[in-house]
């Protein structure tokens, strides 16, 4: 498990312990670790997945550890009876339910909206129905899209510009938070993630993020592949700073209604860079990647400006890009040993 800093541990489990809580997707990566944070810190947690992007082994471990506190529905979000028992008394929803790739939302881009906005409005209507204090949404970066901000980082004010259904669903979501905070008078906020990796992203999909993906070529032997020139630059965050976000987004005092803030570590690295990083720490520095065309959808360059999420929710990064590569090719080279062993 992830740890928290002790000074936040202290803040936070007053909020936390003995209250009910439901999570959204997870069963998936950033969920699992969200989950875990949340059971360390004595909640009771309904997990809502359809394990279409993941599976409930770490659920199913939770849930042996202390069966009374982890509860798991096996359910798409879109199933508004499922979905009104696993949000059944939560004083917080972190909605992280998503199709969460853009190629794939662009090979599928009826169910990519379908799933992030419509089922996005029935997490939200759920959450009120409940009495949930706060829904917590995973936003996105995609919703910039590719504005040209030179070497300046993305600021939430700027006008949003998706170039994919994805990015287009995951904006819709932001607007469905700040409108069910202006229509019912339910607290929300939207937390618009940089490129979050860490320990337990998939890396044996089409749609696996680049970190995974480097980690599980290089430990195989094998040349990743680079789509575009490997200019394209990233502001890669360690999924320990987006569960912090997501906690210290619910226990903020402050009356929020809708406010979008950026999670990023505030760095950013081109993706050449970050493979020679990779390449090295894997005792692979003599493969070269193989160099494809850009893919569509995609965005040159990413950096957030994180001082709006400092200021409101109190959030600082608290794992930087080389912690995070260490823990993760730690975590990759485990769990690719045991597949082998079978």
């Amino acid at each position: 498990m992830l740890k928290l800093p002790s000074e936040f541990v202290q803040r936070l489990r007053p909020v936390f312990d003995g209250k009910a809580v439901c999570v959204t997707g997870g069963a998936g990566f950033i969920g699992g670790h969200l989950v875990d944070a949340l059971f360390g810190l004595g909640a009771s947690v309904s997990v809502i997945d359809d394990l279409s992007n993941s599976n409930a082994q770490h659920v199913a471990e939770l849930i042996d550890l202390d069966p009374d506190r982890v509860r798991f529905v096996h359910a798409s979000i879109l199933d508004d009876v499922a979905l009104d028992e696993a949000v059944q008394g939560a004083a917080y929803v972190f909605h992280l339910a998503a199709m969460s790739s853009v190629p794939r939302s662009i090979a599928e881009p009826e169910r990519s909206l379908v799933v992030n906005t419509l089922g996005t409005a029935r997490v939200a209507q759920a959450a009120l129905k409940a009495g949930a204090k706060r829904i917590v949404y995973s936003a996105s970066s995609s919703a910039y899209g590719d504005l040209d901000t030179g070497n300046s980082p993305k600021i939430e004010s700027l006008a949003p510009a998706p170039l994919s259904p994805y990015a287009v669903g995951k904006l819709s979501g932001e607007h469905i938070m700040r409108s069910w905070s202006a229509s019912y008078g339910i607290s929300t906020v939207s937390l618009r993630y940089f490129n979050i990796f860490g320990p337990r992203q998939p890396a044996d999909s089409p749609y696996s993020a680049v970190i995974a993906v480097f980690a599980r070529k290089l430990l195989a032997g094998e040349a990743p592949k680079i789509f575009g020139d490997g200019l394209q630059s990233r502001d890669f965050t360690y999924v320990t700073n987006a569960v912090l976000a997501n906690l210290l987004g619910a226990a903020s005092p402050r009356a929020l209604a809708g406010e979008v803030v950026n999670i990023g570590s505030g760095h950013s690295i081109t993706l050449n860079d970050l493979y020679r990083i990779l390449a090295e720490k894997c005792a692979a520095p003599h493969i070269n990647p193989v160099y494809e065309p850009a893919r569509v959808g995609d965005v040159k360059h990413s950096l957030a400006d994180i001082s709006a999420a400092t200021e409101l929710l109190g959030y600082r990064p608290i794992a930087q890009l080389s912690d995070g590569i260490e823990e993760t090719l730690a975590w990759y080279e485990r769990a690719f040993a045991e597949s082998e062993r079978g």
